[in-house]
């Protein structure tokens, strides 16, 4: 399990989650409002309005917001936004991406950057790590959805390339072409997934030192918190030791 996904897990073991609620909302909100202004404001129709509004349910974002931030889209007062990538290394040396969102480009690029080198690690130009890195499909259930096996077995006939399960739940990878034809695969079986959506996978995590990770976990920690940020992610690994300390 690579740098994203273990964060996740730590963040959701801490209880980081509710702190930040109202940070999160504001994130899924301008996603939702730029997925609709890109394409049609139905999610039937437009496949990242439709992740959008099934990353906001997952976090318990109220019906009401969700409708209120397709309704500014098609209202015509929506803020303009740019979807920028940064890529970096962080402290050890680890690949990271960071996806950010932001109407001020400047701003952006300012604060990552001095958050990359506050961590001893480093902004590199935008294609320097990305190599490392497939971009693919993403689509996560909870653990109640089904048992490891029917999972696995299911998502294989959808047409999966991979399949992660533990007691926080199933992940499954697939060819970011087939992401919305395995998703409907998939929900037909078990319902509305937690998750569907594009990802940068690391092809080799690194594992790292203890020392290391938890430098590298602050940073994942500062870049998260971010207004502007959306994602990030990182080709490291840490141990099983490490992430039972920081998730205490």
């Amino acid at each position: 399990m690579a740098g994203h996904s273990q964060f996740k897990n730590i963040m959701h073991r801490k209880g980081k989650v509710d702190a930040v609620r109202s940070k999160v909302f504001s994130k899924l909100a301008r996603e939702i409002t730029v997925a609709a202004k890109m394409g049609m404001p139905d999610p039937n129709m437009n496949p990242r309005l439709r992740a959008a509004i099934l990353a906001a349910r997952a976090e318990n974002m109220p019906k009401d917001n969700i409708q209120r931030a397709i309704n500014k889209a098609s209202g015509g007062d929506a803020e303009n936004y740019d979807e920028i990538r940064y890529e970096g290394y962080g402290p050890g040396g680890a690949a990271i991406i960071v996806e950010a969102m932001t109407d001020n480009r400047n701003r952006t690029a300012s604060d990552i950057r001095s958050y990359f080198t506050k961590s001893g690690g480093n902004l590199a130009e935008t294609g320097a790590v990305s190599f490392m890195f497939d971009r693919v499909g993403y689509i996560e259930f909870g653990p109640e959805a089904a048992d490891a096996d029917a999972v696995l077995e299911a998502a294989i006939d959808a047409g999966a390339d991979d399949v992660v399960s533990s007691e926080n739940g199933h992940e499954i990878y697939c060819d970011q072409g087939s992401l919305n034809e395995v998703t409907k695969a998939l929900e037909d079986k078990f319902g509305e997934p937690k998750a569907s959506k594009l990802v940068w996978k690391p092809q080799t995590p690194v594992a790292v030192d203890d020392e290391t990770g938890e430098k590298l976990m602050k940073l994942m920690e500062s870049l998260e918190e971010h207004d502007d940020v959306q994602s990030v992610y990182g080709n490291f690994e840490l141990s099983e030791a490490l992430m039972q300390k920081m998730a205490e």
